[in-house]
Formats: structure tokens, C-alpha cells, sequence
């Protein structure tokens, strides 16, 4: 299975390499220097090296069966949402593989245009997926079409425990076997010394937590902070219990968790699918389930991948296929499957969902339901360090800040670092 990659700005900022470029079996080049395309009916799709493989299987299909062709270009993926500035017209893509907290950026910018796929389409992508590539003050547009989604959930090692059938067996089993001593967790969830609102985001909605509101047209409202509002200011005590009794500890870390669960020193282990490959190697019987709710549904951070149509396929005179080739052929299940379990991630496609053959993959597909999609809008940025800094200071264990005062103060900072444009 590929390492994990978080498909938000925190995980591709870094990426910094120069592109090569791969045409779909046979010519190799410079995607910065790249021929023209040899007719008006070829299709110019930038992908990344994870999945170059899947999209040039799924393209090539769908171009058969259009009496079209493809031009498949790999680029590294953190590159590819800043290529498209400086990229001439002759050279660019007319699709991208994209993450969805671009959507923001690229839609105002004009590198992408909207979509209209048919309903038959959208039925098969759930409104929360397709809400991560929505953009747009009012009534969102559509930006792309979801096709990977990548969560979190909660690991049980079946041998040390059983599935919690609420929140309050799991806290139950966990501090059981926590009391057994010898470096054992209650729950190996990581946070670490910067925090990680990511991992601790079930728990936060779980305790009706949320970042942003939406307008009533359904597009995020920077001004409808959820950090600390009252619902979650009420259940907030329940953090002062959990730090109390030791049921998460903001000092374990993630090689911390992963040790403590691969060894047998932790029975629930929150983390992704990136790990799937990591338990089995460890020789442990699991199953994978969403966190149990605890006052709200503890749903996690959907991480959501998909393909965007670009402004240059209209100058290339390719936007109607570009436009089929997004909106329609990538909603499809076969297509989608396709293209996520090659990468081990769920597709967005309810019905893709159904025909997963990994029984571990599946579980975490089905963990992900009703997932909140992280936030595509740039004020998101605002966010993370103070939301991770109050899990940090409310369970950090003796000396730790009551969880209240340590939500509201995060609370104030967001929103002065959003109206301060920070």
C-alpha cells in the first residue's frame, strides 16, 4: 500500500520536484516543454506517479469508447496546483487529479471551470464528498468530481478486545486494559508536541464540535465558527474526564501509537488506511470501525481527491470531452474502484464502495460515512495550529488547562488571525 498522504495543505506544500512527464505508454518529456497535442480530439490529463498507473488504465478506457485519445502527463503532486500559473497554453492539461483544498484557490483564480454532471451522476456521490469540491459564496459551484476519500477510524485488535458498541464501552474496555499497567494506552491516538486536530477530530465532533458553518445556500462561512460553540462548550467537561482518567494522553505521538498498538500494548488505535499493511504485517486480528458516538456522531476529517476540468480545455476546443470524461465517466463504480484500491483508499461511489474486496479497506470506507470534509476555503489555514494547541493543553495530563477555557481561547485566536486576513 502507498504511505499516507493527507490531501490538504499541510501535506502537499512540501512537495518541490521537477515534473517528468509520461504519455500514456509511449513518449516521455519535460511536462514544462511538452509537444503539442497531435489532434483536437486528444484529451491532456496531469497525474501524479500514485496513480498514474490506474489513470491511464480508466482514460484509456473511456477514450476507446469515445473514439478519442489521451495524453497522460505525471507530475509530481504537489506541483501540479502551482504549474498550472505558469504553464503555456500549448503545454497545459485540460484535466488535473486534484485535491480538494485547492478548490478554493484554483476556482477563484479561473484555472478551473464548474460542472454540471447529469443527476444519474451525482446520485452515486455522496453530498458531503461532493461538498469538498464545491466552491463559492451563495450556492456552491462544483468543481470537480470526488473519485478517493481517505479517513480515519477506530483499529480494534479483536484478540485483546471486542468492537465497542458505544462510546462508553470503548471507554470502558480501554482504561480496563489500560489498568493492566506495563505501558499499555487506553486508546493510542497521536497528537504529539504540535498537535493533531486531525487524529482528535472524531472526538471533537463526536462532542458536536465544528469548524465552519454554512450559508444557507451551503457554502462554508468563515464567520460561523464552531470551535467553541455552545453545544460543545457543554459537552467540553467530558475532555477533563477523559485527561483525568488517562483515557488520551497528549504526549503519545504517532510512532508512539503505531508501536503501542503493533505490539500489543494498545487494543484501539485511531489512524488510517495507510496502516492497514503495517497491522497485518504485525501478525494481528483487527476490524475497523467509526469512533462510536459520544454526545454528537464522532464522525472524521474526509480527506477527498478527484479530477477537475481546466480553463485550457476550452481553448483547446476538448471541453465537452474533458467535461464527459470528469463529470461523467470518473462518477462511474467501475471507475472508481478502479482508481482507489490500486492506492488502497475508499471511492467516493457508494456503489464502488459495495464491491471492495479488502474486507479492512471496506471497514474503513464504511468508518468514513457522514465525514466532514476538510474545509477547501482558505481561512482553513487559520485553524489547525490553535484547534491542535487546545487538544495539547487539555490533555496533556497533570497541569493540563480545563478543556472550556482551552477551546475558547483557540476560539478567540481563529477568529482574530481570520479577520486579521492571517
Amino acid at each position: 500500500m502507498k504511505s499516507r498522504k493527507r490531501f490538504t495543505a499541510l501535506a502537499t506544500a512540501a512537495l518541490a520536484v521537477s515534473a517528468a512527464a509520461v504519455v500514456a505508454g509511449s513518449i516521455s518529456g519535460s511536462a514544462a516543454a511538452r509537444p503539442d497535442r497531435t489532434t483536437a480530439t486528444t484529451v491532456r490529463i496531469w497525474t501524479d506517479s500514485d496513480r498514474i498507473a490506474a489513470v491511464t488504465k480508466v482514460a484509456n478506457a473511456w477514450a476507446k469508447s469515445r473514439g478519442v485519445s489521451v495524453d497522460i502527463v505525471q507530475v509530481p503532486f504537489g506541483n501540479i496546483r502551482d504549474n498550472l500559473k505558469t504553464v503555456k497554453t500549448e503545454n497545459a492539461p485540460d484535466v488535473i487529479v486534484a485535491a480538494a483544498d485547492w478548490t478554493g484557490e484554483l476556482a477563484v483564480n479561473g484555472s478551473v471551470i464548474p460542472l454540471f454532471p447529469k443527476k444519474s451522476a451525482l446520485n452515486q456521490i455522496p453530498l458531503y464528498a461532493r461538498q469538498a469540491l464545491s466552491y463559492g459564496k451563495g450556492t456552491p459551484k462544483l468543481y470537480g468530481m470526488p473519485t478517493t476519500l481517505e479517513n480515519i477510524g477506530l483499529f480494534v485488535n479483536t484478540k485483546l478486545a471486542h468492537v465497542p458498541k458505544s462510546f462508553a464501552d470503548l471507554e470502558k474496555q480501554a482504561l480496563a486494559f489500560q489498568r493492566k499497567g506495563g505501558g499499555r494506552l487506553a486508546i493510542a491516538v497521536q497528537q504529539g508536541p504540535n498537535g493533531d486536530p486531525y487524529h482528535m477530530y472524531p472526538f471533537f465532533s463526536g462532542l458536536c464540535g465544528y469548524v465552519f458553518g454554512r450559508t444557507t445556500g451551503g457554502g462554508l462561512d468563515p464567520s460561523k465558527l464552531g470551535v467553541a460553540n455552545p453545544k460543545f462548550l457543554k459537552n467540553a467537561p467530558l475532555i477533563d474526564k477523559w485527561n483525568k482518567e488517562g483515557l488520551i494522553n497528549a504526549k503519545v505521538g504517532g510512532s508512539e501509537a503505531q508501536q503501542a498498538f503493533t505490539s500489543g500494548k494498545a487494543a484501539f488505535w485511531i489512524t488510517g488506511p495507510w496502516n492497514i499493511d503495517t497491522v497485518r504485517k504485525a501478525g494481528i486480528q483487527f476490524k475497523i470501525v467509526q469512533v462510536p458516538k459520544i454526545k454528537c456522531r464522532s464522525v472524521p476529517f474526509l480527506g477527498v481527491n478527484g479530477f477537475m476540468v481546466t480553463k485550457f480545455a476550452t481553448s483547446h476546443g476538448v471541453a465537452s470531452a474533458a467535461k464527459d470524461l470528469v463529470g461523467s465517466y470518473m462518477a462511474g463504480a467501475g471507475a472508481q474502484l478502479e482508481l482507489a484500491t490500486v492506492n488502497g483508499r475508499s471511492p467516493a461511489n457508494v456503489q464502488a464502495i459495495k464491491r471492495i474486496q479488502d474486507p479492512a479497506l471496506r471497514q474503513i470506507s464504511l468508518a468514513g460515512a457522514g465525514g466532514v470534509p476538510i474545509p477547501n476555503i482558505p481561512q482553513m489555514q487559520s485553524v489547525w495550529a490553535d484547534l491542535g494547541s487546545a487538544w495539547i493543553k487539555a490533555t496533556k495530563g497533570d497541569g493540563a488547562t480545563s478543556a472550556r477555557a482551552a477551546f475558547a481561547t483557540a476560539a478567540r485566536n481563529i477568529r482574530d488571525k481570520i479577520n486579521s486576513g492571517g
